[in-house]
């Protein structure tokens, strides 16, 4: 379909589209990471420095809300007091908190990011909670409409769509993996994610909500979206929505049994796809 690529894309490099024509002179540079945009795409060269789209609209019959494709836009947020405040083990609060990026483990992966408290004499880590962030998959391309901004093109013609099956199958799977891990470990893995993309993902697997200080929850969703900045006109800035806990063993019995497509359309669909 044809539109205005202003209806597309949200921001890139931090900024309102329609402020933000010439990434170049930018020298691509993503405020949230204080360096150039490590964001790709196979169809341009270069950073492909989108941090948000626009999703919805006229035929999804909601409003147009702004989706995150990026996970480090979402270092816009005060993480570590916010995953200090709401999100921490129960016991003492951390009184030396000190942040790693990007820690990897064999067998365990990468994580994106570690909040530790660190003894002061001996710099032992005397507790810890891992924190992943996690943006949006898209199915098709919104690339014709970033080049439509850069352009001043009034209408491109583009074709795209959020990937939650995907986000489900991929993010959901790295947090029971990783989550039996800090289970034994008896801390937490916290999840970093918009309020939308929660939604759809427990609207699909159903795992219990747990009040975030409850005993026994090992992972925690740490629930942003956006909200117009008041500071800088036509800008949004990620605020805190809530915050929901459940348990490894919740979210992974969810995962692994949530409802059985019909057996009876399955039929049909063979029986439409036999060879003749």
């Amino acid at each position: 379909m044809r539109i205005d690529p202003l209806k597309v894309i949200g921001e890139i490099l931090g900024e309102p589209a329609d402020q933000m024509r010439n990434p170049v002179n930018a020298d691509y540079r993503c405020p949230f990471i204080n360096a150039q945009c490590v964001k790709k795409s196979q169809a341009i060269s270069g950073p492909f420095p989108v941090c948000t789209i626009w999703h919805g609209g006229r035929r999804s019959g909601r409003d147009p809300q702004l989706m995150c494709v990026c996970p480090k836009r979402l270092y816009q947020i005060d993480i570590v007091n916010d995953v200090i405040n709401h999100c921490w083990p129960p016991g003492d609060a951390p009184a030396n908190p000190r942040v790693a990026y990007e820690v990897n483990m064999a067998e365990f992966g990468k994580v994106d990011m570690v909040i530790a408290d660190l003894d002061d004499r001996t710099e032992d880590v005397k507790n810890f909670v891992s924190v992943e962030l996690q943006a949006v998959d898209i199915s098709g391309s919104y690339v014709p409409a970033y080049e439509g901004v850069l352009y001043g093109r009034d209408e491109v013609s583009v074709t795209y769509g959020i990937n939650w099956k995907n986000v489900r199958k991929r993010f959901i799977s790295q947090l029971i993996d990783k989550g039996i891990y800090h289970y034994h470990w008896g801390t937490r893995i916290v999840a970093v994610i918009q309020t939308p993309l929660y939604n759809e993902l427990h609207r699909t697997i159903q795992f219990d909500e747990l009040a975030s200080d409850a005993g026994g929850n090992t992972i925690i969703f740490m629930l942003y979206d956006y909200q117009p900045d008041s500071a800088f006109p036509g800008a949004y800035r990620l605020e805190l929505d809530r915050v929901v806990g459940t348990s490894h063993n919740s979210l992974m019995m969810a995962s692994l049994y949530h409802p059985v497509p019909s057996k009876e359309v399955f039929h049909k669909r063979i029986i439409s796809n036999l060879v003749r």
